[in-house]
C-alpha cells in the first residue's frame, strides 16, 4: 500500500513517500524524499510513477510478468517447461505460493512470516536437489530470482554462453579500426591490404594513447578482428558499396513528400551508359543532366559530351518552365491535345501549349542539388535567384538525400540505355568486349531518341504516384499533373530575352577605352561610350561590370548597364564566317603563338579560327586532335557540319540552345581581371589594331528579337 512513510525504489534509488496530493488540476501527485539526502525532493505524477518499469515497493511481492510468448516459441518444449517450472519455484521462495493469488496453507519452509529469505533460498535448493536437479545451490536460486525480476520467464531459459571476437578484443583497438575504416570509406578510398591497416592502427593508437600503451594483436588475430569490424560496420563489398553505406544517414527514414508541381525539383548528372559516334568515327559517351519534379515525377534532361565540363543547368530550368514542342515525325498520340491533360483549358491560359507535346510545364520552387561545383557555383545560385527559385544543397556524399533522381537514373538505364547498341553497363565488369564495333548511334540520333523517350516517360505509370481517392492505381506523370492542376493551378511563365540572359554564366569585367576584354577576345560597341573607365557601383566586385556570356556563341556578350542588358559584339566577328564554341577557341589559343601586340595577336587568332572552321566544314584536312575538338563542338551544336552532312542537334545556334551552359567551375561568376594586363609593356603601348577601331561599327544589327529567344 502506498502511503506516507512507505519506502519505494525508483530510478535505481531508494525513496520515502513524503506526501500525497489527490485533488490537483493535473491529477494525483506523490512527493518522494531521499532518506539519505535531506534536500533531495521530487514530485511525480502518480499514474506515471506506478507505470514506470523501475518502480517497486520495498519488500513487496514482485510484480507479475507476462511470459514472452514470441521468444519462448523459439526454444524447445523441454526448455519452456523447465523455465515455467523455475518460475513457480522462484515465486514460492518470494511469496510462499507457487501460483500467484494462491490460497490454502503455506509450506512452513517458505512462509515469509516465519523464515528469512536466505532460509527460503537454502530450503528451495535442498528440495530441488532431493528431486534430482543437478548443480542447484542457494546461489543458483538467488540468480534465478535476479534474472526473473529483470527479464521474466525468458531470462530463465538457459542460453549458450560465449563472446564474439569484438567482445574479447581491446576496446581501444576496436575504436581505432572503426575510426580508420569510416575515414577511408568517406574519402572514397580503398582500405588497402590488411598489413597496411595494421600499421595505421599502430600509428593511431600511439597518437591517441601514447607509445606502447596499447598492444596491437598478433597478425592472424588482427586480420580476424579487422574482418569482424568491417562486418559490424557493413563496409564489406566493393568500394562503391562501402562508400554508399558509410555516407548513409542514420535511420529512421521518411519519404520525400511534395504536394504540388514544382514544390521540390531535384537536379543531378550522370554519364550515359552507352557509346555514341561523335564525328569522323570518334567514339565517346554523353553526359545526362536531369531535373525531376518529385510531386509528378516529370523530368527533363540535357545530353552533352562527357568530359566537356559544361552543365546545362540554365537550359534545364528553362526547359521545365516552357512547353515541349512536338517534333516532326512524332505520332499525334504524343501531343498534349491527345493526352489526359486538360488541353483546351490550358491553351486558353497559355497559347504556347497549342502545339505542345504531352509533358507537364513545371515552375520550380525549390531545387535540390548535390555538392558538385557546377551545382553550387555562384552562377547557378544567381540563375536560381533571378527566377525566384530556392537552391538547397544536400550534405556531401549523401545519395539518399536525393533518392528520387538517383532512382530515375536507374530507370533511364533499364528503359533507355540498355536497349541501345554500345550499352556499357554500370561498370567494366558488365561491359561487352567489342561494344565499340557495334553499329553505334550518332549524337543526333541519340538526341532524337532521348526527346521521344522523355515524352513516353510522362505517359508511363509510376508506382510512386498515387491519388488519395485511387490508392491502388499507379498514375503517370501526366495524370498526376492533371490531378494536381485543379489544386495548385497553372500560371504561365513566359521567359523574355532578359530572362535567358540572366541564366547565362556571369563574369565581372572592366569597361576600358578598348571595350571589354577576356579570354583573348575584345568586345566593343558604342553603347559602352558613356561607361568607359567608369565605376559600376557594385562595391562587392570592385566597381566592375556584370557581363553575361554564352560559351556556345562567343561572338557576343551582354552587359548590365543602368538602362538594362545591352548586347556587345566581338570586334573580329566579321572575320569569322562560321559559328564556334569555346572548345574551338581554347584550341586555337593553345596552337597560335603570340608574336605581336595583343591586338595583333587577337587578329591572328581570329584568322586562324576562321581557317580552322573552314577546314572543319569539309574544305581541308584535320589532325586527330582537331577532329576530337570538332566532334565535341558539333555535339554541342555550334560547329557547322560539312555540306550535305547531318546537323547533330537539328536546331540553329541561336535557338533555344542559346539559353546557356556554364563554364568550368573554377571560372564561373568570378571577378576576372584583364588577362593581358601583366604582359610586356612594349605591347601595351602600341596602337590598337585596325579591327579595334572598327569594333563600334560592326554587327550593329545583330541584336536578337524576343521571338528568336523564345522556344
Amino acid at each position: 500500500m502506498l502511503e506516507v512513510g512507505t519506502v519505494v525504489r525508483h530510478g535505481g534509488r531508494e525513496w520515502k513517500v513524503a506526501g500525497l496530493e489527490t485533488a490537483t488540476a493535473c491529477g494525483p501527485r506523490v512527493w518522494l524524499a531521499d532518506p539519505h539526502e535531506a534536500d533531495a525532493l521530487a514530485v511525480f505524477d502518480l499514474t506515471a510513477l506506478l507505470s514506470a518499469p523501475s518502480f517497486e515497493l520495498s519488500g513487496a511481492r514482485p510484480r507479475l510478468r507476462v511470459p514472452q510468448t514470441g521468444l519462448l516459441s523459439t526454444v524447445s518444449e523441454e526448455q519452456r517447461r523447465r523455465a515455467f517450472s523455475i518460475e513457480r519455484h522462484v515465486r514460492e521462495v518470494e511469496t510462499g505460493w507457487a501460483v500467484p493469488g494462491g490460497d490454502g496453507p503455506v509450506d512452513p519452509r517458505y512462509d515469509p512470516g516465519r523464515t528469512t529469505l536466505a532460509e527460503r533460498e537454502r530450503a528451495k535448493a535442498e528440495e530441488l536437489q532431493s528431486q534430482g536437479w543437478e548443480n542447484v545451490s542457494r546461489a543458483t536460486v538467488r540468480r534465478w530470482r535476479t534474472r526473473y525480476r529483470t527479464g521474466g520467464v525468458w531470462a530463465l531459459v538457459p542460453k549458450r554462453r560465449g563472446s564474439t571476437l569484438l567482445d574479447q578484443a581491446d576496446p581501444r583497438v576496436v575504436e581505432a579500426l572503426r575510426a580508420l575504416l569510416l575515414k577511408e570509406a568517406l574519402r572514397s578510398r580503398s582500405r588497402g591490404w590488411k598489413k597496411r591497416m595494421r600499421t595505421q592502427t599502430e600509428w593511431w593508437l600511439e597518437e591517441q594513447h601514447g607509445t606502447g600503451a596499447v598492444e596491437v594483436p598478433a597478425k592472424s588475430t588482427f586480420n580476424k578482428l579487422l574482418s569482424a569490424v568491417e562486418a559490424s560496420l557493413a563496409l564489406q563489398g566493393t568500394v562503391t558499396q562501402r562508400r554508399a553505406r558509410a555516407s548513409r544517414p542514420q535511420p529512421p527514414f521518411k519519404p520525400t513528400l511534395a504536394l504540388r508541381p514544382g514544390e521540390l525539383v531535384m537536379l543531378d548528372s550522370t554519364p550515359l551508359d552507352a557509346l555514341v559516334v561523335l564525328d569522323d568515327g570518334v567514339v565517346g559517351r554523353l553526359e545526362l543532366t536531369a531535373a525531376l519534379d518529385v510531386a509528378t515525377r516529370s523530368s527533363c534532361g540535357v545530353l552533352r559530351p562527357a568530359g566537356s565540363k559544361l552543365t546545362d543547368v540554365s537550359v534545364l530550368l528553362a526547359q521545365m518552365m516552357t512547353p515541349a514542342v512536338m517534333r516532326p515525325g512524332w505520332p499525334a498520340c504524343l501531343s498534349m491535345a491527345a493526352s489526359v491533360l486538360p488541353h483546351e483549358r490550358l491553351v486558353a491560359l497559355d497559347e504556347r501549349l497549342k502545339d505542345a507535346a504531352a509533358r507537364p510545364v513545371i515552375m520550380p520552387e525549390t531545387v535540390v542539388v548535390d555538392q558538385g561545383k557546377i551545382f553550387v557555383s555562384p552562377a547557378t545560385r544567381a540563375a536560381c535567384e533571378s527566377l525566384g527559385i530556392s537552391l538547397q544543397p544536400v550534405p556531401p556524399a549523401n545519395g539518399p538525400a536525393k533518392a528520387p533522381v538517383e532512382r530515375y537514373f536507374g530507370s533511364v538505364v533499364s528503359q533507355f540505355c540498355q536497349w541501345l547498341p554500345g550499352h556499357t553497363g554500370s561498370h567494366v565488369g558488365e561491359r561487352g568486349s567489342k561494344i565499340e564495333q557495334e553499329p553505334l548511334h550518332t549524337v543526333a540520333e541519340i538526341q532524337a531518341l532521348w526527346e521521344e523517350f522523355l515524352v513516353h516517360w510522362h505517359h508511363r505509370p509510376h508506382e510512386g504516384l498515387r491519388h488519395p481517392l485511387m490508392p491502388k492505381k499507379a498514375l503517370s506523370p501526366n495524370q498526376m499533373w492533371a490531378a494536381l492542376l485543379p489544386v495548385a493551378g497553372y500560371v504561365p511563365v513566359p521567359l523574355s530575352s532578359d530572362d535567358f540572359v540572366e541564366l547565362l554564366p556571369v563574369r565581372w569585367q572592366a569597361i576600358t577605352d578598348t571595350g571589354i576584354r577576356f579570354d583573348y577576345r575584345t568586345y566593343d560597341s558604342d553603347v559602352l561610350n558613356k561607361h568607359r573607365g567608369q565605376d559600376s557601383g557594385v562595391t562587392a566586385h570592385g566597381g566592375l561590370w556584370e557581363v553575361h556570356h554564352n560559351p556556345y556563341d562567343p561572338v557576343r556578350i551582354w552587359v548590365r548597364l543602368p538602362e538594362g542588358f545591352r548586347e556587345v559584339p566581338w570586334i573580329h566577328a566579321t572575320s569569322v564566317g562560321l559559328p564556334f564554341t569555346h572548345h574551338v577557341w581554347e584550341h586555337i589559343c593553345k596552337t597560335v603563338a603570340r608574336t605581336a601586340s595583343r591586338d595583333d595577336h587577337e587578329a591572328e587568332l581570329a584568322l586562324a579560327l576562321n581557317d580552322f572552321l573552314k577546314r572543319a566544314a569539309g574544305k581541308g584536312r584535320l589532325s586527330a586532335p582537331e577532329r576530337r575538338i570538332v566532334a565535341k563542338s558539333r555535339a554541342a551544336g555550334a560547329v557547322p557540319v560539312p555540306e550535305g552532312g547531318l546537323d547533330v542537334l537539328g536546331v540553329s545556334p541561336l535557338s533555344f540552345g542559346l539559353a546557356g551552359v556554364f563554364l568550368e567551375p573554377d571560372s564561373q561568376d568570378e571577378t576576372v581581371p584583364d588577362q593581358d594586363a601583366d604582359e610586356d609593356a612594349a605591347f601595351l603601348e602600341e596602337e590598337a589594331a585596325p579591327e579595334a577601331q572598327l569594333g563600334s561599327s560592326i554587327l550593329t544589327d545583330t541584336n536578337l528579337e524576343q521571338d528568336q529567344w523564345l522556344p
